[in-house]
């Protein structure tokens, strides 16, 4: 980042991951000094926000020195709970080679097969899987468990009480499996379900696995290159002979903020503007509603006797329902994505076009390359999308993972080949048999940019 960039203040509070009315209040406080542009809109300039860590970080960033690091072998990877892809991806442009990935959705399994046609996927409950055929001979397990509820029937908050959860079955791979490093990501508010009690689950349960667990961070995505509000918690643990020999470091961020404008058109991120293609379109009583709303606004821009009408109920309820009838900004992040852009209670409308954003566009946000095509139906495409992990910030955690990899060789005598025998067929439980094949994958990823 340039000293001298300026800053909104809503992209500056994205940045620290608080409201606006913090930013506000920081003001106020003269916590912060704010300009004025010949528009009279307020800015903040880089430098004199140099205080706050986050600025200092994107103003002394290693982006670009961490982006060209390669690997020092093929280093191997399985995938849990694939979905449409995007940490698969990010992880595969890292410069991990994918052994298996294991995803139950027929639709994101197809785009993944679609894509990737030569990676090993295999459809089918994660309950069905034997994972033994793999031990010893894997580098990275990886996998985004569904945030199930916990169950405590006990006090040992032990790998036993996991059972009948997801995360149990990503326990159970990593036992099979014994990967060097195994990576999971979750929603930011695992850290406090069950008032911290699911998180502490977790720890122990790895723990007793025999790994040693980086304290978890959650990863803002607009600080890696993503042009998406979207927070991750990341884990990473690393197996316990080779913990006390290594020193994990988190990936740099980006010394840029990333906007709709760079997901839209030809810039930074992509090369093209955005290609056209399906999406959802509004109802014409809620397109009448929704052309009241300016750029950047929600419910609170419009008349009240209309925002009572279309909010119905929900007008009377507490909390700030800025989802709601809300319209993007194209010189900010996009609100986090979900499964569906036109979601009454969480409304992601194209900033100047009164429409929800295509399927196209909401890959992009994702940072998705515009040649990855996703299988399904209309809203399988967009659930597919909503629950990825986006690629760039992917890309940016494989590439800090990686690192850890070319230590460990350093360090460690590897004892996984540089061209590892890839002939045994796992891994779908048949009836006893397993089949499946492995194969070199593709690389078809040209964007986008680093």
């Amino acid at each position: 980042m340039n000293p001298d960039t300026h800053i909104s203040l809503n992209n500056f509070a994205d940045i620290m991951g608080v409201s606006r009315a913090t930013i506000d209040k920081w003001i106020a406080n003269a916590k912060c000094v704010v300009h004025l542009d010949k528009d009279n809109k307020k800015f903040f300039v880089a430098s004199e926000l140099s205080s706050f860590s986050e600025i200092s970080a994107m103003l002394n960033n290693s982006w670009t020195e961490e982006s060209v690091v390669v690997p020092r072998r093929t280093f191997t990877s399985i995938e849990l709970f694939a979905g449409g892809g995007g940490l698969a991806l990010g992880i595969h442009k890292a410069g991990f080679k994918h052994l298996l990935l294991n995803e139950f959705d027929k639709n994101a399994c197809a785009t993944l097969l679609k894509n990737m046609p030569d990676w090993n996927v295999v459809q089918d409950d994660i309950h069905n899987i034997d994972f033994t055929p793999y031990f010893g001979k894997v580098d990275l397990l990886t996998g985004g468990f569904p945030c199930q509820a916990f169950s405590y029937a006990g006090k040992r908050l032990g790998f036993e009480e996991t059972r009948g959860t997801l995360f149990f079955e990503l326990a159970r791979a990593v036992k099979e499996i014994q990967p060097k490093v195994f990576m999971a990501e979750n929603v930011k508010g695992l850290l406090e379900h069950d008032s911290g009690r699911t998180i502490e689950t977790i720890k122990s349960v790895i723990s007793e696995l025999g790994y040693t667990l980086i304290e978890p961070r959650v990863l803002r995505a607009i600080l890696y290159n993503v042009p998406q509000k979207r927070e991750r918690l990341i884990l990473i643990a690393i197996r316990n002979d080779i913990a006390p020999f290594v020193n994990f470091k988190w990936p740099s961020v980006c010394g840029d903020i990333r906007t709709l404008r760079d997901a839209f058109f030809s810039g930074e991120l992509y090369d093209c503007d955005v290609p056209k293609s399906e999406g959802q379109t509004y109802p014409a009583s809620k397109e009448r509603v929704m052309k009241l709303v300016p750029e950047g606004g929600d419910w609170r821009d419009l008349p009240e006797k209309i925002a009572k009408e279309y909010m119905k109920g929900s007008y009377l309820l507490g909390g700030g329902k800025t989802g709601m009838a809300r319209r993007l900004s194209m010189d900010e992040a996009s609100l986090t994505l979900t499964c569906s852009p036109a979601q009454k209670q969480t409304e992601r409308c194209h900033p100047i076009e009164t429409r929800p954003l295509t399927v196209r566009e909401y890959a992009r946000i994702q940072t998705f390359p515009d040649n990855w095509q996703f299988c399904g139906s209309l809203s399988a495409k967009y659930k597919q999308i909503g629950n990825a992990v986006p690629v760039n910030l992917a890309w940016a955690i494989g590439r800090a993972v990686m690192r850890l990899f070319n230590q460990i060789d350093s360090v460690m005598p590897q004892t996984i080949t540089n061209n590892p025998d890839l002939s045994y067929k796992p891994v779908r439980k048949m009836h006893g048999i397993f089949e499946g094949i492995v194969c070199e994958p593709q690389d078809i990823y040209k964007n986008p940019k680093a």
